[in-house]
């Protein structure tokens, strides 16, 4: 364990002095590639003004609430889905066909429909998420080994039972790795709306990085953009990861 923290930790320092490295060579000005230290100096005067705490609680609440919402909805359509043909024909269709469309392109419709509001940013984020969890959650089930509703039939379970005890339990590995993918394009389109609606009622960490923009301020770009890689990788190891471990100990698949 010890070795692969100081392996991990020896690359992530090799890549900040090449990052100083590259900033002294003067390859691009300043003002395009700041140095880690620039970076640093954003962050902590941005963490001493409330200003970086802020931004990141309002962006986290929009998250939360738009992926919460998303998983309600997908969840069960995904399980239809995977259920009963016609679903398969209209509504995994649909996913499919809505999935391969980014996110920002939902923006000016929330824009039309509902303004600049809050309403906005929460439709965006749904819609980048319940596509992606429906079809995760129709693969997860598919998957399935036959074998197992029929041994299970023939010991007398059936309907609802058969669904709670044996096929959700089966597809929880394909159903964990499809509400990451939906994580990610969560936060993928809380930026597109953030960068795009701007709102009186909190401003997020993507409205710091559109100032950051139009202020020519990359080292508030780099340092929101870290922020950004932080808060994933906490939720990741804290939410996730904990999960994926009870999973492959129950299924003997776990690493030694």
């Amino acid at each position: 364990m010890m070795a692969r923290w100081l392996a991990a930790s020896a690359f992530f320092i090799a890549l900040i002095v090449a990052w100083q490295l590259l900033v002294a060579a003067k390859i691009w000005s300043p003002l395009l590639v700041p140095s880690p230290w620039s970076v640093l100096e954003y962050l902590r005067s941005a963490v001493e003004d409330g200003t970086l705490w802020e931004s990141a609680l309002v962006t986290v609440r929009r998250l939360l609430a738009g992926y919460g919402l998303g998983i309600l909805v997908g969840l069960p359509l995904g399980l239809l889905t995977a259920s009963f043909r016609w679903c398969q024909d209209t509504i995994g269709i649909l996913a499919l066909g809505l999935q391969t469309l980014p996110s920002v392109c939902w923006v000016p419709l929330a824009l039309l429909w509902f303004g600049q509001t809050e309403a906005a940013m929460l439709f965006v984020v749904v819609m980048g998420t319940v596509w992606s969890l429906i079809i995760a959650t129709d693969n997860g089930v598919r998957t399935i080994p036959p074998i197992y509703t029929r041994a299970a039939r023939s010991m007398g379970s059936t309907g609802f039972h058969t669904w709670t005890h044996v096929v959700l339990p089966a597809a929880l590995p394909f159903l964990l790795s499809g509400m990451k993918q939906s994580w990610a394009f969560a936060w993928r389109s809380l930026m597109a709306a953030e960068i795009y609606v701007t709102i009186l009622t909190g401003f997020g960490l993507g409205h710091l990085l559109h100032y950051g923009r139009e202020l020519n301020a990359m080292d508030q770009v780099i340092g929101v953009m870290l922020v950004i890689v932080l808060i994933g990788l906490t939720v990741d190891k804290t939410l996730f990861a904990p999960i994926e471990r009870s999973l492959h100990r129950r299924w003997g698949t776990a690493r030694q």
